[in-house]
């Protein structure tokens, strides 16, 4: 891939908010439009050493490159993650000496690895989708990038379902606990990124809505392109390339994808979410700016 003459600051469009959002899904979106590539959860480059989850002959050249430019500094392996990114990082007291230590050195390689990113794709947009609030964070003390923050959400009782539903209606002790503990995942995500997008400059942050990108997601693009001041056009959704991200969701093993305007499936009703997240609909109904789906004619 020929390198090209690139900002001195490359944008990064930073997905957060909890798994199984559709941040995947958005990231390969942005990631057609042009001047910009998307990295997918770039956090995970640390933990894997640079390696991509899956192969190709294209997607480990690239990750190659990148790697060569970035001297990691130690930081290979899950510590980092552990220690800086995850949100039960927050709750550790244990290990807060461990993070602090750590910091300096993180954001160095953190800024290091998204531009080497932004120069070896040649593109002055680069789209992580690594979730986490706390890297979030940290990535607002990165010097040499410019961050957007893209606060996504999804139906509790979506997220909830697609982590809970590979357990058999015979396993229902299983099942209930996995779902207390999702929730209370899910509150503790929530909670930090509330935080992160409400101390973001109001001009790089946007709230968005799961269901409003597929009830419009050529409108939502739009909105989201307007926002990071891209002129680009909006890619044709209907064959959208998966290009050589990092690692994210096994839809990502295609080597072309569909976003089609469509309607919310409704997952198991689940009372015990609906209680649990109750506490969230009006906090998140207040955040500003927000993309959402234009009303059809």
């Amino acid at each position: 891939m020929a390198e090209k003459a690139m900002p001195e600051r490359p944008k990064v469009i930073y997905l957060m908010g909890a798994g199984h959002s559709g941040s995947s899904i958005l990231g390969v979106a942005l990631g057609n439009c042009e001047d910009f590539f998307y990295a997918g959860e770039v956090e995970e480059w640390l933990a894997r050493a640079g390696q991509p989850r899956w192969g190709g002959t294209e997607r480990a050249r690239f990750w190659s490159r990148v790697t060569a430019e970035v001297d990691a500094d130690g930081l290979f392996g899950a510590e980092v993650n552990r220690h800086v990114e995850r949100s039960s990082a927050a709750l550790r007291p244990d290990r807060w000496l461990a993070r602090w230590r750590l910091l300096r050195r993180y954001r160095r390689v953190a800024g290091d690895l998204l531009r080497a990113i932004a120069r070896t794709a040649g593109a002055g947009h680069v789209v992580d989708s690594s979730h986490f609030p706390l890297r979030a964070r940290e990535l607002r003390k990165v010097s040499g990038i410019e961050l957007y923050l893209i606060f996504l959400v999804r139906d509790p009782q979506s997220v909830v379902d697609s982590n809970t539903r590979e357990f058999s209606p015979h396993e229902v002790a299983e099942r209930r606990w996995r779902t207390l503990s999702m929730n209370a995942n899910l509150w503790l995500t929530q909670l930090l990124s509330v935080l992160v997008f409400a101390r973001h400059p109001r001009d790089r942050r946007i709230f968005l809505r799961y269901e409003d990108l597929v009830a419009d997601p050529e409108g939502v693009l739009r909105q989201i392109l307007d926002a990071v001041g891209s002129s680009a056009a909006i890619p044709d959704l209907a064959a959208l390339r998966i290009g050589m991200p990092l690692q994210g969701n096994r839809l990502l093993r295609s080597d072309v994808i569909a976003l089609r305007r469509s309607p919310v499936q409704t997952p198991a009703w689940s009372p015990l979410t609906t209680l649990l997240q109750r506490p969230w609909l009006p906090i998140l109904a207040r955040l500003r700016p927000v993309a959402t789906a234009r009303r059809r004619a």
